[in-house]
């Protein structure tokens, strides 16, 4: 795509606005004593139905999710479609446990899911590993914003492989880091929250020109499903290897939108747009209107049909500039550079809400767990703040140093990873019988391990490890989500070994209503 001026004037007006917002939330319903991490990280829990609405909805169709599912449906047809289910696992799923684990954090004052852990087990292994598994599930999955934002300025002709040389080509994603590191520093999730509005409000505005408008240019939907049917014809009947589903196959599209509507709340950015709202009651509101979005999502899905059928050849033939190439040739000019900036804020806030969640378990459940001195209230937000700073910086050198393929590959095994904290937090909420931590800690660990065993298994399109997240599992004959066979054998080891421990007596645990001292905090430590 070559350089338009209206284009990138109207993207520069609105990405200057919601900065400028960013920077103003700082005060924008904010307490007199802005040094608790509450305060910063979770915006004061006052987040009412609309707040949460827009933060969470903010967080979960980020600019990837806008450029990877029309891109799967670009590149493998109807199979894209698996986030269409994905959404209404992951709704019904956060119906059942937020409510009562939001009671719980309000009640005793939970900022991460590693706090609810400690809090249920009093185990300190077993937290460290919630904790690690969150780290490292979020890094490369606040990578991909970057990736997506990336994107959007190769679209615009101002970065990526449309500029000449490395600095012309790093350059705008360097200034994009430094506004989201700063505004995030300063604000905290207020800024995130703020922003959600104008956001939503341009996804909705384009998604809804797009489906309206393109149309009428590509003659009708008939003629769209007509040309895009003929379009993948055409394509290999059998997706590259290092695809993100190795094969087209049922049991891989059940198990895939089935693990990744089961992992999407343990993921610590979700949990901290959760802990921000008002209270059990905010959550099963949103739970309820929430899949409003999935009708938005269905709709952003059709405009890899759309690109099939007009006949798009994405640049460099990576399939995630099919949609910033359509929009560019179908919209006039002004409404290219709205959907531009629309992408590139569905960028900017989940990353925002996932630097800020890193910050919180460094802070909360390894600095001030293990420190041998007190830690004020004050220092803890200061720690979260610095670390989120530093985590989005980690994530820039992987996008900088690592091709997109990579990050992908990544987010995929994070995606592995976080599903196997399940059992963990299901169990702790809802019954004391199998929960030994003993079991627990080595189903998490059985789990990872199988499950990262089994991604490096599947080979790339160059040869490569790690190049899917698909594999047939030793107990199975079709080819499945490897998330999900992980966690079937991590919940056959928590069974089996809570199930010996309660014969032989070797455990017993509180109840998660029991009282517990300070959350996150060993003994003998100042609250603050």
């Amino acid at each position: 795509m070559s350089f338009n001026v209206v284009t990138f004037s109207v993207f520069l007006a609105l990405l200057l606005l919601v900065t400028v917002m960013g920077f103003v939330a700082s005060r924008w319903r904010r307490a007199a004593d802005g040094d608790q991490l509450d305060e910063w990280a979770l915006g004061g829990r006052t987040f009412g139905p609309l707040i949460t609405w827009v933060l969470l909805g903010g967080d979960l169709y980020s600019a990837y999710t806008l450029i990877a599912i029309p891109a799967a449906l670009f590149s493998m047809g109807a199979f894209g479609f698996y986030a269409i289910p994905n959404a209404v696992v992951l709704y019904a799923l956060g119906f059942l446990f937020l409510p009562k684990l939001v009671s719980l954090a309000h009640r005793k004052g939970y900022v991460t899911l590693t706090d609810f852990v400690n809090d249920r087990f009093r185990s300190r292994p077993l937290s460290l590993a919630i904790t690690i598994t969150g780290l490292l599930a979020t890094m490369p999955y606040l990578a991909l914003q970057l990736v997506g934002l990336e994107v959007v300025l190769g679209a615009l002709g101002i970065g990526g492989t449309a500029a000449g040389n490395w600095f012309l080509r790093d350059l705008p994603l360097l200034l994009a880091f430094g506004i989201l590191a700063a505004y995030t520093y300063s604000s905290g999730l207020r800024a995130p929250a703020l922003i959600a509005f104008v956001k939503d409000a341009l996804v909705y505005i384009v998604v809804i020109a797009a489906v309206i408008y393109i149309p009428i240019k590509l003659g009708g939907f008939d003629s769209i499903f007509d040309a895009a049917s003929k379009a993948l014809a055409d394509k290999p009947t059998t997706p590259k290897s290092g695809d993100p589903a190795v094969a087209v196959d049922p049991s891989v599209y059940m198990t895939l939108a089935l693990g990744s509507g089961m992992a999407f709340f343990l993921y610590p950015h979700a949990i901290t747009g959760v802990f921000a709202s008002r209270g059990a009651k905010t959550v099963r509101r949103n739970m309820s209107l929430l899949p409003l979005y999935t009708v938005l999502l269905g709709l952003v899905a059709l405009l890899g049909i759309m690109a099939l059928a007009a006949d798009i050849k994405p640049r460099d033939g990576n399939p995630q500039y099919a949609v910033p190439q359509l929009l560019a040739e179908m919209f006039p000019s002004w409404l290219t550079g709205v959907a531009f900036a629309a992408i590139a804020m569905s960028a900017l806030v989940p990353a925002a809400i996932m630097a800020i969640a890193a910050g919180n378990l460094v802070s909360r459940n390894i600095y001030r767990t293990y420190s041998r001195r007190p830690v004020t209230a004050k220092r803890e937000t200061l720690v979260s703040k610095i670390v989120s700073v530093l985590v989005k910086a980690g994530a820039l050198a992987f996008v900088l140093t690592l091709d997109a393929k990579a990050a992908v590959n990544f987010q995929l095994l994070g995606g592995i990873w976080i599903l196997q904290t399940l059992p963990t937090v299901l169990l702790g909420l809802f019954t004391n019988r199998l929960t030994s931590k003993c079991a627990l800690m080595t189903g998490l660990l059985a789990g990872v391990a199988y499950g990262t065993w089994a991604a490096y298994g599947v080979k790339s399109a160059t040869g490569g490890p790690f190049g899917g997240s698909t594999a047939t599992p030793f107990f199975l004959s079709s080819p499945t989500y490897i998330a999900i066979s992980a966690l079937v054998l991590n919940c056959v080891i928590v069974a089996a070994g809570s199930l010996l421990a309660r014969i032989f007596r070797t455990t017993k645990q509180p109840a998660p209503t029991e009282a517990a001292p300070p959350v996150g905090e060993p003994a003998g430590h100042s609250a603050g």
